[in-house]
């Protein structure tokens, strides 16, 4: 029998190629619905290896749209039974009520039944309506879902969980772990933009990442230096939907159910640990540019950048990482 997890780790293999690149070798590969790429002083096959099984192995087991997997199988159990949970992901699970907390609820795992409303694919687009969003935001809240040790259980019919927000970056912050295990110092992971960095390419000071323009994507405005920190962009440029005048984008804010709909166009943040880069840009674009780079500069260790359609907001420290600008 071939199962999920068969066919994600066929795919996977299927995509990666390697090529080489200023600072070393780049292995590329698909995975967890985006370009993934790790770029190495020179190669090294057993982590690559390693890695790429990771990868494989975390998609299999945390992606909502494989029914087997065990997010999948959490959300077919709703309002029915507990399902068990093994350590790793228990503790990927403890990060979630803190930075909920954090983020005064604009980072929510539990948002799944907000997301399936919107499909920024339909053609043509059909906005849910204010009844339907009322509905499912009563499915919504961290707080709704009961754990104890080992197990999970969501209680109503038609909650369910999506770590679209928190897995790839998570993902990224695991496999610099799995580098430093096989003793590797010199590393950049990018996994769809969010990107973690320990040491240095040879003959450069630090590894080079550049900032996409949201007004002319595939433009870089800037190229940001990244040693032994990690840094997430988020934006809502390359997906959204248009319908009656009024643009959508693919970024939702839970705690009302529709798409933000504020003058950011892109937020930077650069973080100890790509999970907590990742997070605070998601939420400082739901949040705007002002209370968001509040949330940012409060954050100890996070500095960001968020770029609106006519200005840019900096923290303090922010351009002692810009190398480059445009």
């Amino acid at each position: 029998m071939v199962t999920a997890a068969v066919n994600v780790h066929e795919r996977i293999r299927a995509s990666v190629t390697e090529s080489v690149v200023p600072g070393g070798v780049k292995l590329s590969f698909r995975a967890m619905g985006t370009n993934c790429h790790i770029v190495l002083p020179a190669p090294r096959p057993a982590f690559t290896a390693a890695a790429v099984q990771w990868v494989g192995d975390f998609e299999a087991r945390y992606s909502r749209f494989i029914p087997d997997s065990l997010i999948g199988r959490i959300n077919a159990a709703a309002g029915e039974h507990w399902v068990e949970t093994d350590a790793v992901t228990e503790r990927l699970f403890d990060m979630c009520a803190p930075l909920v907390f954090f983020t005064h609820g604009a980072f929510d795992p539990s948002a799944l039944p907000l997301i399936k409303l919107w499909n920024w694919k339909a053609t043509p687009p059909v906005i849910p309506t204010a009844s339907q969003i009322a509905a499912a935001r009563e499915l919504v809240g961290w707080d709704k879902v009961e754990r104890r040790p080992g197990a999970i259980f969501l209680p109503a019919a038609g909650m369910g969980l999506d770590l679209g927000g928190i897995g790839k970056e998570y993902a990224v912050d695991c496999v610099v772990e799995l580098a430093r295990q096989h003793g590797l110092a010199d590393v950049l992971i990018d996994f769809g933009q969010d990107v973690r960095a320990t040491g240095k390419p040879p003959g450069r000071d630090a590894w080079s990442v550049g900032l996409d323009d949201p007004k002319q994507p595939g433009q870089c405005w800037a190229g940001v230096a990244v040693q032994d920190v990690a840094l997430a962009t988020s934006g809502d440029y390359l997906r959204c939907l248009q319908t009656n005048g009024r643009r959508y984008g693919h970024i939702l804010d839970p705690r009302t159910g529709w798409p933000v709909h504020n003058d950011c166009r892109s937020v930077t943040v650069v973080a100890p640990s790509c999970t907590v880069a990742g997070v605070l840009s998601t939420t400082a674009f739901v949040l705007g540019a002002r209370d968001g780079l509040n949330l940012i500069e409060n954050f100890q260790g996070a500095e960001g950048c968020i770029l609106t359609e006519d200005s840019r907001y900096e923290t303090r420290r922010f351009l002692s990482h810009v190398v480059k600008q445009n």
